[in-house]
């Protein structure tokens, strides 16, 4: 097995515990700011888990990333024009992007259960599109 494949396998790994453990933290009755503050937790590192796939893959075609303050949304412009990604799929990772900026910049006790809903709620099929689209471009490398 290469390199990529083997950084790609470690992350999916992590992200695959990150999961789980959100799931753990959502299915919580009467959640808290501490369990509200987990499920935040663990979807900002599913997000950067998948960032960090995309970089290794756009790193492995010697492709090198914008280095600006928007280099986190134009990671996901590149994957889309690179055919990494679908564009519906990076439309749907810039929700988590945008979720990610708020999580960096907020107090963990201003989320809200109802903000997090979708998000939680749609995270394992768009990790399961993740996966499809990255395996697929890596395997035509």
């Amino acid at each position: 097995m290469d390199k990529l494949h083997q950084q790609i396998l470690a992350e999916r790994e992590n992200v695959e515990i990150a999961l789980d453990n959100l799931n753990l933290a959502w299915g919580r009755q009467g959640k808290t700011v501490v369990e509200l503050a987990a499920v935040g937790t663990f979807l900002h590192n599913i997000y950067n888990g998948m960032e960090n796939i995309l970089k290794r893959i756009i790193l492995s075609k010697v492709i090198k990333i914008p280095n600006f303050a928007t280099w986190h949304k134009d990671l996901l412009t590149l994957s889309s024009s690179m055919g990494v990604l679908s564009d519906t799929l990076s439309n749907d990772l810039y929700e988590y992007l945008t979720f990610r900026h708020y999580f960096v910049h907020a107090y963990g006790f201003m989320l809200e259960e109802s903000h997090l809903e979708d998000l939680v709620r749609n995270i394992p099929k768009t990790w399961l599109q993740f996966i499809s689209k990255t395996d697929n471009f890596v395997n035509d490398i």
